[in-house]
């Protein structure tokens, strides 16, 4: 993948925020088509890299599809395992897919709004990464954070295309960095 100017600035961002102790909380917006799941593979691998687990959200099964083949791609040479978790999943698919999640084989999980069970328990999450942020609550994402479990927060990130105004407020009153 050949980045641009501003694929680098983002990422440049990404990689001075996941250095600070303090989790990051930061809006990655672009056209469809712009890169920004390039720029969270780039977050999701140093995460990875550094020993914690990221895991990738999106609101329909056939999104979390299209991540896992991107984001699958682009980390396949880091030999950073990433895999699927989905409602559609098989019984069998889906116990091995939890099973990966919480011994922390798996570092990187693209899931739907199965990421959001109770069965689901991560080892070391460190990064959440959420698309079309606008489609999930705010009770939704805390959920997923919470899954760190150890009482430390993951680092956020949030992708769109179309901020909404609940958004647009957050970055306005400095409780979202752009």
């Amino acid at each position: 993948v050949e980045l641009t100017a501003d694929h680098s600035l983002a990422i440049a961002d990404l990689r001075s925020d996941l250095g600070l102790a303090t989790p990051m909380l930061r809006l990655l917006q672009g056209d469809v088509g712009s890169g920004k799941t390039a720029v969270a593979a780039y977050a999701l691998a140093a995460v990875a890299r550094a020993g914690y687990q990221g895991a990738l959200l999106a609101p329909t099964d056939l999104l979390a599809r299209q991540h896992l083949e991107t984001v699958g791609a682009l980390l396949a040479d880091l030999g950073v395992d990433v895999i699927l978790l989905a409602g559609s999943l098989r019984a069998a698919e889906r116990s091995r897919a939890l099973e990966a999640i919480g011994s922390g084989q798996a570092s990187v999980v693209v899931g739907t709004h199965a990421l959001f069970a109770e069965a689901v328990s991560f080892a070391r999450l460190g990064l959440v990464v959420i698309d079309e942020q606008h489609r999930f609550g705010v009770e939704q994402r805390g959920q997923l954070e919470a899954k760190a479990g150890d009482g430390t927060a993951p680092h956020v990130l949030l992708m769109t295309a179309t901020p909404i105004p609940r958004t647009l407020g957050q970055v306005l009153y400095a409780d979202l960095d752009v």
